[in-house]
């Protein structure tokens, strides 16, 4: 039950930060938006820690992961993210986030040579194809142009970077490194970092922006990030890096929803498939093997009891 707790705060919050970060355009450098966002998390995960008095003293090659963990995962994948939607719509650009779920599958074998259940890759399989449905109609209109490649590369880049962000984490948490001490460390560190780059670029720290843009990002900074991350970081913990990233294919879905609700989005025969696929997918991905084999099992079983002697 705290698993499923976690997956669908989870789910829900990251897939409402694509309607948020719609308020963060136009006002603000990205990267200023990012350090403004990952400063806020910084401050309010070391007053909460700090309050609850946790151990926070850790070895120099702890803190080396801790800035990897920053780098990683709260700080360039964002970076690169944003940059590859300079070339590509946001439909391409979650279909190619969506690749993380077959990323993470592929580390976590690598990394941990952590053996992995065949209904993972049908599940993962499903899921993909799922997004692809449901962006099916910017798909067909994709042309794949030089600069369209270069922001595919560069969103499969970020995402590949998210994915080792993500074997971090589950690497601290072999460690015994708690969630919270984990991610107040590289939430630090990513604020650092970030301010560093927006004094090398041409950006300009700024606060002239409209009431809209302060409350996104607050709510960016709070739920998207730190109560976010630290349910997510859980499951990878709780559940494997394999099973939890399925998460990052069902926000779209909750996207398509919110979409639904307050853009007017008309539902076509490609959304009902893409939800479906989605779904499977994750029914497949989150249900015990043992669970699946009883379930054949007893159906054959009725079907044999069913045939007339």
């Amino acid at each position: 039950m705290k698993s499923a707790a976690l997956y669908i705060v989870t789910v829900l919050i990251w897939g409402s930060t694509w309607l948020a970060i719609e308020f963060q355009l136009g006002y603000v450098a990205v990267e200023v938006s990012l350090f403004y966002r990952f400063a806020i998390a910084a401050a309010l995960m070391w007053l909460f820690v700090l309050s609850k008095k946790l151990p926070m003293q850790y070895s120099g090659k702890d803190h080396g992961f801790f800035v990897l963990l920053a780098l990683c995962n709260f700080g360039l994948n964002y970076l690169v993210l944003y940059w590859a939607q300079n070339y590509l719509s946001s439909a391409m650009a979650s279909i190619a986030f969506s690749m993380l779920l077959l990323m993470n599958i592929i580390n976590t074998r690598l990394f941990f040579g952590k053996p992995i259940a065949k209904r993972i890759y049908v599940g993962a399989v499903l899921g993909v194809f799922g997004i692809a449905s449901l962006f099916w109609p910017q798909i067909k209109q994709f042309d794949l142009s030089n600069g369209a490649l270069v922001g595919l590369l560069l969103a499969l880049c970020g995402t590949f970077v998210a994915s080792l962000g993500n074997m971090v984490s589950v690497r601290n948490s072999q460690r015994e490194i708690g969630v919270l001490q984990g991610n107040a460390w590289g939430m630090l560190y990513s604020a650092v970092g970030l301010a560093a780059y927006v004094m090398l670029s041409d950006a300009e720290f700024t606060v002239s922006a409209p009431t809209s843009y302060w409350l996104s990002l607050f709510y960016l900074a709070i739920f998207g990030t730190v109560i976010a991350f630290a349910c997510y970081f859980a499951l990878l913990k709780n559940i494997g890096p394999e099973r939890a990233s399925y998460v990052i294919v069902l926000f779209p879905l909750v996207a398509v929803a919110l979409s639904t609700l307050f853009e007017d989005f008309t539902w076509q025969a490609n959304t009902f498939i893409g939800f479906s696929l989605v779904l499977m997918g994750n029914a497949i991905v989150l249900t015990p093997t043992q669970r699946i084999n009883a379930f054949f099992a007893a159906r054959a079983s009725q079907q044999k009891s069913a045939i007339p002697s």
